[in-house]
Formats: C-alpha cells, structure tokens, sequence
C-alpha cells in the first residue's frame, strides 16, 4: 500500500525551486533553448538551436 503523503508534504514539496543551483551565483539554472540564426555559404539562412542552462551569473553573456 501507498504511503499517505499530508498537506505539509506537499506544501514542502512546491515550494522548493526545481533544478540544478549554480555554484558561482546560488540561483537555480533554468533550461533554455538558444536559436541563433547562421547565415550558410549559399547566402540563405538556417538556425543552430542548443539546450543551454541560464542563471544570473550568464545571462548578459548569452542574452548579450
């Protein structure tokens, strides 16, 4: 049988901010796709999509 989880599991639980922290500035990174359009060598374009994790401290770097 199940255990039976009470209010203030679950309150607990929400309130806790998912992800992994960032060792430079403590806040939670946040899963972020990146599209960065590339022109190719026939002159039209085409898109290089990443995963990336964005906290305070890469922000400006990435985001510019």
């Amino acid at each position: 049988m199940a255990k039976q989880t009470d209010f203030a599991e679950k309150a607990k639980k929400a309130g806790q901010e998912k992800g992994v922290k960032c060792p430079k500035c403590g806040t939670v990174r946040t899963p972020t796709l990146y599209v960065q359009s590339v022109r190719s060598a026939h002159g039209s374009y085409r898109f290089n999509r990443q995963h990336i994790q964005l906290c305070k401290c890469n922000e400006k770097e990435i985001l510019g």
